[in-house]
């Protein structure tokens, strides 16, 4: 037999089984391995460890735990089991418990680069900096390498960006970070280009700009390679931060003589410029201007240098760069801002965008380039602007249509420029109807004959003419928003559908049918078209909110369960996900990226709406299931929810949403404003706290429910039940302090544009009284567990306190459902209405019923007992007249009314479904459609009709459920 070079350990051969069952996902199998083993081989604590990751994997984690924590006090030291027990530790989200596993592994064996390095990076998991610093010196001493000596200094500058008081970071951390490399330099040890970033970055945060500068520009400078020009762009920072206008104004300069299209540096070239104006700067007599070279220090010359820059680019025989253009054009905004009067020497705006458009208009971008610029145009230039443009878009001839089309790619980009110019200079929103739906048809004209380029397109490719087809649908919008005509709408989705059937992954079509579907109340196909819009990572935050806005409120309980789930998978994962890309950037030396990688932790631990999703899923559950799956009480444990704490950071809360993710080409005066971004912020943060606080309030009933029954109340204080009860006052009156003030913010009735962020619930939330309906029933509970503490005979006053506010509550749920009858979807002379209204009122309905319940079923928890004591004294006294006392009499006639209320409801419900299902959405009226659009637009139709039939389907199902939770109320 030949000599092996390698010798195996027998144990790993030992456990390679159960290793490949873990790995396949058979984790049955690799518990019995583990068994077997075991058997043999007591002592194989590696065996145990995979054992455990096992039992965590099958949902056994108690059992892991305990197994684990059978090896973990043995201190091993072998690297199988130190390896193993850091798995399921992260699995089981307990990062600090790999912490003790290497301080233990180390202290055993105190020379291990290996075990320290491990230690380190367990306490960068759980961001333990000052640990870090020690355990990054400690393997320094022990392997004098640089990076570790590195990772000691990063841990310094976390502890400072960390620390709590600035001053303390100014003073301290930041210093001894600074001293330490310095040594390092004056050792001549700096080796890395990280390194020297590390520099920077130190110096940078103690504002020595001067010495940062020093250090850029000298010898170690020389180390900045990775970044195209990284020292430049940092001697550019710290020039602004120093203000030295002159040096700033000649890098500048000497940048764009290198590379004109370079448009980071014109700003700073500019900038810099109207600085040294207002300082009336002049340049030193003899010498250079400054240590970068020469200055340009008035506006002349500054125009001049961008004026040679473009007659660089027109003498070029190859395609020209559009950096001077547009610098030009950026430097003529600046001079009328500052009401220069040298703005003339660049000449005329209107020639100088017809210029830019006839050398880049065949480029996608030429509209985004423009369209900055548009205000130095006055109102009377806007038709000839607009003339002027089109003269230069080569059409063919006119075809049976009356349009004459492009004959080519570029001439069809050139057009479409045009088009979303005219957009963004209002000309189309000052068409009347008729304008309207002719510009339609030219634009559908114009997108369905640039297909034809298109045609041997990959599905993941877009079309050229998409861009027509969507301004088409925006042209749709107006008129809907402008008339109230919704066949416009319908034709609106019919053309966007068939637009995504010719370009499948465009996702702007994705996004508008989704808010279309969304307005028109209809969430069945929306939860496809997000899907297929595969967002990625922090899109989650950035995104999501359009899917979990209408979610719930629509009735698709079971599409809002799965859309929470989205968003909330992304958020959990993201504080494991930045641990580990912090673990590789300590590994790779990218310092400069960890502050990043934290801020955006935080940043997403801060969203908006991560709070929002939380607890709406959380209201979620306990709609769909306590009393039903569980008891209320049951479902509150489950979630570990506490009415005492509010989790949500209300003053560092992030609104991380995009809410320009939707192309739009209108004008400024129709755009989303600053100021709607802080009333939608408001009014998402009133919502918010209203869901919150009824959740905490719910969390708190559910705790009252839980105590034992206590009639004398020095006892119930003793078990906390007059806590309890203070804090459900506490919140009642902070929900109703902020029901008072949304109502006030209703009152305003905020628009925002069709294109900007949706509206809350909050308005039709108050409209259709089912918020002060739901702290109606909760405040009812407090008088409920005053009659538990006062008992039957004490109370009679509070007894017919108690049995008017059933009356009241039966009285304002009736109205609720009221405000839900009407139909949902009808046709009148061939054409289709919607009222999406009704369908989240219904759900309103469902929700206040709900909580109207779990309050019926803690008032039956109270009276039990006192019918139980009344029947036993009728017994001893034989009286059979006793009368029952009021409130009982009160219970049972609201048990009864829910009833018919809930009856009532299920037959609104049932009537809707026939009505619905009876509608032949054939018989609609297409006229002026070809067959392609009809069958488009059908097919949009059809997708409203189903998603209304499913949500009064799960709504209907959930009443179903609570109908049986009332025969439970029986006292």
């Amino acid at each position: 037999m030949a000599a092996r070079g390698h010798v195996q350990d027998p144990n790993d051969r030992r456990l390679r089984p159960i290793y490949d069952y873990l790995d396949n996902g058979n984790n049955k199998m690799a518990i019995q391995q583990a068994d077997k083993l075991l058997k043999k081989h007591k002592d194989l604590h590696c065996a145990k460890v995979l054992k455990a990751i096992g039992l965590q994997r099958t949902g056994k984690q108690d059992e892991a735990f305990t197994l684990a924590q059978e090896v973990a006090t043995l201190e091993p030291t072998d690297d199988n089991s130190l390896q193993a027990l850091t798995i399921l530790y992260r699995e089981m989200h307990r990062p600090e418990l790999v912490t003790k596993l290497y301080e233990a592994a180390v202290k055993k064996v105190p020379l291990s680069e290996e075990y320290h390095s491990h230690l380190f990076m367990a306490y960068a998991r759980v961001g333990e900096y000052k640990k870090m610093q020690q355990a990054g010196m400690a393997l320094y001493k022990i392997v004098p390498k640089n990076p570790y000596y590195f990772w000691s200094v990063m841990s310094l500058v976390m502890q400072a960006i960390s620390a709590q008081d600035e001053k303390l970071a100014q003073t301290m951390f930041l210093p001894l970070a600074e001293r330490m490399v310095e040594k390092m330099v004056k050792e001549e040890k700096i080796e890395a280009e990280a390194e020297v970033q590390l520099y920077f970055m130190i110096l940078e945060r103690l504002g020595k700009c001067v010495e940062a500068l020093e250090v850029i520009r000298g010898p170690l400078g020389e180390k900045l390679t990775s970044e195209l020009q990284s020292r430049e762009n940092k001697c550019m920072m710290l020039y602004k931060r120093l203000q030295r206008w002159p040096e700033c104004n000649a890098l500048a300069h000497k940048l764009l003589l290198k590379n004109p299209d370079d448009w980071q540096f014109y700003p700073a070239y500019f900038d810099s410029l109207f600085h040294l104006v207002d300082q009336s700067w002049s340049p030193p007599e003899e010498g250079e201007h400054c240590s970068e070279g020469s200055v340009h220090h008035t506006v002349a010359e500054v125009v001049r240098f961008v004026e040679e820059r473009i007659k660089g680019e027109d003498s070029k025989e190859s395609r020209s760069l559009r950096g001077p253009y547009l610098a030009r054009l950026e430097l003529m905004h600046r001079l009328r801002e500052r009401g220069c009067p040298e703005e003339s020497l660049l000449g005329e705006p209107l020639e100088l965008m017809v210029q830019f458009f006839n050398k880049f208009g065949d480029k996608p971008c030429c509209i985004t380039d423009l369209k900055i610029y548009l205000h130095l145009l006055s109102p009377e230039q806007h038709v000839q602007f607009i003339n002027r443009l089109s003269e230069a878009v080569p059409l063919g001839n006119q075809e049976e249509e009356g349009f004459a089309f492009p004959e080519d790619t570029k001439a069809l980009q050139r057009h479409l420029c045009v088009c979303q110019l005219s957009r963004a200079l209002g000309l189309h929103h000052s068409l009347d109807v008729d304008g309207k739906l002719h510009l339609i048809t030219e634009l559908k004209a114009h997108y369905h004959h640039g297909l034809k380029f298109g045609k041997n397109a990959l599905k993941t490719e877009l079309q050229f003419s998409d861009m027509y087809c969507l301004m088409a649908a925006h042209v749709y919008i107006d008129l809907w928003t402008e008339t109230g005509d919704e066949d416009m709408m319908w034709q609106c989705l019919g053309l966007l559908q068939e637009g995504l059937f010719h370009s499948p992954s465009n996702a702007q079509f994705k996004l508008l049918l989704l808010l279309l579907y969304c307005r028109l109340g209809a969430f069945e196909p929306v939860v496809d078209l997000y899907s297929s819009l595969d967002a990625k990572h922090v899109q989650h935050d950035t995104i999501g909110f359009l899917l979990t806005r209408y979610a719930e409120s629509l009735g698709q309980f079971a599409a809002a369960s799965q859309s929470c789930n989205f968003s909330l998978r992304f958020f959990h994962s993201n504080q494991k996900d930045t641990s580990e890309y912090i673990i590789q950037a300590y590994k790779y030396g990218a310092f400069e990226k960890i502050p990043e990688f934290i801020a955006l932790r935080n940043r997403l631990n801060q969203s908006l709406h991560f709070a929002q999703v939380r607890t709406e899923r959380m209201l979620l559950d306990l709609f769909l299931e306590a009393d039903i799956v569980l008891s209320l009480e049951e479902s509150v444990k489950a979630m570990s929810l506490s009415a005492e704490e509010d989790d949500i950071p209300w003053d560092s809360m992030r609104d991380n949403r995009d809410l320009t993710v939707f192309t739009c080409w209108d004008p400024k005066d129709r755009q989303l404003t600053d100021e709607h971004r802080r009333q939608s912020l408001e009014e998402e943060s009133m919502w918010l706290r209203i869901r919150s606080l009824t959740l905490r309030l719910l969390a708190s009933l559910a705790a009252l429910g839980h105590m034992p029954s206590q009639q004398n109340s020095e006892i119930s204080n003793e078990n906390g039940v007059g806590d309890k009860t203070s804090i459900l006052s506490s919140l009642l009156s902070q929900l109703n302090q902020t029901l008072q003030t949304a109502a006030q913010m209703a009152e305003k009735r905020i628009q925002y544009p069709f294109l900007g962020p949706p509206s809350t619930r909050l308005v039709l939330a108050l409209s259709s009284g089912s918020c002060q309906c739901q702290a109606a029933a909760l405040q009812l509970s407090v008088h409920l567990h005053e009659l538990e503490t006062a008992g039957h005979d004490e109370s009679s006053e509070l007894q017919t306190q108690i049995c008017n506010g059933f009356k009241s509550i039966v009285v304002q749920l009736q109205e609720i459902l009221n405000k839900c009858k009407g139909d949902l979807l009808e046709m009148k002379e061939g054409k289709l209405k919607t009222q999406p209204s009704l369908l989240e009122n219904l759900v309103f309905f469902v929700e206040t019923m709900c909580i109207v319940l779990w309050m019926a079923s803690y008032c039956a928890k109270i009276l039990r007992p006192l019918k139980t004591s009344l029947q036993k004294k009728k017994k001893k006294k034989k009286d059979a007249n006793t009368a029952l006392p009021v409130v009982m009499c009160g219970f049972q006639e609201l048990t009864g009314n829910l009833q018919d209320l809930l009856t009532q409801a299920m037959e609104h419900i049932k009537g809707q479904e026939t009505a619905m299902t009876a509608l032949k959405l054939a018989t609609l009226t297409l006229e002026g459609y070809t067959q392609e659009e009809a069958s488009f637009t059908k097919a949009a139709t059809d997708k409203v009709q189903s998603s209304y039939l499913r949500s009064l389907q799960e709504v209907g199902d959930l009443l179903k459920k609570r109908t049986e939770t009332i025969k439970n109320l029986k006292i």
